[in-house]
């Protein structure tokens, strides 16, 4: 060990990631995960009329149990990446699993709402929260330069599966029932297992101990320590606030099209298989927009704000002339508009990830996602009850569309607000702190995930043995 410190300081601040290797082992791990967790979670429109149907409750009723799965998601997300930095991501990732599929499996016997808030929301949305951002967070520490593409192309899981998902379900619904297949749809989700059986486990090093004793000096208050595991000083700090207050005001309608779409269109006189299809539709311009978005991304010719910014406004666009679209009873209208949705909404989702390592650096990279998906999850869990209620008052889903959109590009604005916003070239990436706060503080989330026991400032990779750059996000 003695010999590989100084090796890791010597590559500089110039250093690059492994930007492949293992980690492309792992981005097709995220891609089936994020297939299993959001690309199942924007299907279940399709269970939205059976469940209206059978329980014979509102819509606003209804549209909880997704939002109390996509909120409890992001609720639990400080809580995975929290155990991530203590313990094992592998075993942490298989957890998730596990309770994904049991939720499924144990909404499949509900007999009334309160059953499927429990299982499809809570306990779902625990097992999605211990898989998602420690998985994002391991990939992404594995790339630099192509940090963008990777997750671009991992992400395009999401629209493929959307584009499967929705007509599978509606058959499996037809077949089986609401019960069946939710049941059926359980034991799909428990393949998350084996993805989190890839990430490698971590060999144990003294780093965490070493906090651990630290802090009981300096403050000798467990509070610290968990202060330390979560981030909570980002907390403090403006760039990462207005950035997750711009996120929470995207999340708020991002979500809607994909919970009513299905629904809007049956209302408007569609049949349910051209529902089913509009749905399927945008998810194949989602997998374009992730890949070429990525792609386009890390050739650097424009900063990723600036391009979130467009894809974002776009988006809450697209998303108000959804129901424009289709008052002439148009389905080739309709169509056209969704798959515009499609491609920005898919466009923008890698942005909003490969940004935050430029906001808070890449040491604090995992408890700055857990913390940005507790603080959306507020507003994940407001938005397609908000579109329930608004239908409910109104008898139809204009107002649902044109609400959800405004509150997109109303992200778009508070993105805007951000320092160094209207430069032209990326600001100095922010370092954690000075070495003698290093000592004191948190251990560094990289070490964490690639689990080499080195000095808190020594970014080492087990592939490489390479520093990790915070000033390369191109």
């Amino acid at each position: 060990m003695t010999k590989l410190r100084p090796k890791a300081r010597s590559q500089g601040d110039g250093a690059e990631g492994p930007d492949g290797g293992w980690g492309w082992v792992l981005v097709g791990a995220l891609f089936v995960s994020t297939s299993l967790v959001f690309g199942l979670m924007r299907s279940l429109g399709i269970f939205f009329v059976e469940f209206v149907q059978y329980f014979e409750e509102s819509a606003q009723a209804i549209s909880w149990i997704s939002s109390t799965g996509l909120a409890a998601q992001q609720f639990f997300s400080p809580l995975g990446a929290a155990l991530c930095n203590a313990y094992d991501t592998r075993w942490i990732v298989m957890t998730g699993g596990c309770l994904a599929g049991l939720g499924l499996i144990l909404a499949s016997q509900a007999t009334c709402l309160v059953h499927l808030y429990l299982t499809m929301g809570v306990i779902s949305g625990l097992g999605w929260g211990l898989v998602f951002t420690p998985m994002v967070a391991t990939v992404m520490a594995n790339f630099t330069r192509r940090r963008t593409l990777a997750l671009g192309l991992a992400f395009s899981s999401i629209g493929l599966s959307s584009f499967a998902f929705n007509p599978l379900f509606q058959l499996l619904v037809e077949m089986y029932t609401w019960r069946g297949a939710l049941l059926i749809l359980g034991g799909l989700s428990f393949n998350i297992l084996p993805c989190g059986a890839l990430i490698r486990p971590q060999r144990r090093s003294k780093a965490p101990a070493k906090v651990v004793s630290e802090s009981r000096v300096s403050c000798g208050s467990f509070l610290q320590r968990a202060s330390s595991y979560l981030e909570l000083p980002l907390l403090f700090e403006r760039p990462y606030i207005t950035y997750t207050l711009a996120i929470s005001l995207l999340n708020v309608g991002y979500f809607v099209p994909y919970f009513h779409l299905v629904a809007h269109s049956r209302q408007v006189g569609f049949s349910e298989y051209q529902a089913a299809f509009v749905m399927s539709a945008a998810g194949a311009t989602d997998i374009l927009g992730r890949i070429a978005s990525g792609w386009f991304s890390d050739l650097g010719h424009f900063r990723l704000i600036h391009l979130l910014s467009m894809w974002t406004t776009l988006a809450g666009l697209f998303i108000m002339l959804l129901p424009v679209s289709s008052l002439s009873g148009s389905y080739a209208a309709l169509m056209v508009i969704s798959l515009l949705y499609g491609f920005c909404s898919g466009a923008l989702t890698s942005l909003v990830f490969a940004v935050v390592p430029m906001i808070v650096g890449v040491e604090r990279m995992m408890g700055a996602l857990g913390l940005l998906q507790l603080i959306e999850s507020g507003a994940g869990l407001l938005g397609a009850p908000l579109s329930g209620l608004l239908k409910d008052i109104t008898g139809n889903y204009t107002a649902s569309f044109m609400v959800a959109g405004g509150f997109v590009v109303l992200g778009t604005l508070t993105m805007v607000t951000l320092p160094h916003y209207f430069s032209h070239k990326d600001p100095p990436s922010p370092q954690r702190r000075s070495p003698d706060d290093t000592e004191e503080g948190s251990p560094a989330e990289l070490e964490q995930i690639h689990s080499l026991p080195s000095h808190t400032n020594d970014l080492t990779g087990e592939v490489t043995n390479k520093r990790l750059p915070e000033d390369t996000f191109s």
